[in-house]
């Protein structure tokens, strides 16, 4: 049985648990893609101070050689300096915990900020890294072949799928 996962519902949860931190003056940057799609919709609802910051963590996976780079790599873009603010990092799904650690690797190339506080949509089980999030929209149990994916980024959806064999 599939959980219901109402992507509204989910954004909302998110924005409650951010509004805590708004009195930081944070940067906001979004993982791409599903990350930036979401931090999209988080940095208008919030109505942030600061432009919308992305990154493309492809070429600081420590993976990348086994699940293959995407030939489409997007560049990063941070509008603003990181030294000494606030940064709230925004995903889709953190599952092992690589991309997140790879985003991190990111950011400090940039500078050193005074703090990372992660948000995603979707936590899931089967972390690889000792990785947590600070906001949650959803936690997810699900089986090894399951995955989660977010589609967009017109009309965005959520849903869990079942890996091909």
């Amino acid at each position: 049985m599939k959980p219901e996962l109402n992507l509204d519902h989910l954004i909302r949860t998110m924005e409650n648990g951010l509004s805590e931190y708004l009195n930081l003056d944070p940067l906001m940057i979004g993982i791409h893609t599903g990350g930036v799609w979401i931090a999209e919709s988080l940095h208008r609802t919030l109505q942030m101070s600061e432009p919308l910051g992305t990154l493309d963590i492809n070429f600081y996976r420590d993976d990348f050689t086994r699940i293959g780079v995407h030939p489409e790599v997007k560049a990063s873009h941070l509008p603003m300096d990181v030294n000494e603010r606030h940064v709230l990092l925004i995903d889709d799904v953190l599952h092992t915990g690589r991309t997140t650690r790879a985003a991190m690797n990111v950011i400090f190339d940039y500078g050193r900020p005074s703090s990372i506080k992660l948000a995603v949509l979707v936590e899931r089980n089967g972390r690889e890294l000792p990785v947590q999030p600070d906001v949650v929209g959803t936690s997810l149990r699900l089986d090894a072949r399951q995955h989660v994916k977010l589609s967009g980024p017109e009309s965005l959806s959520l849903n869990i799928a079942e890996k091909a064999a």
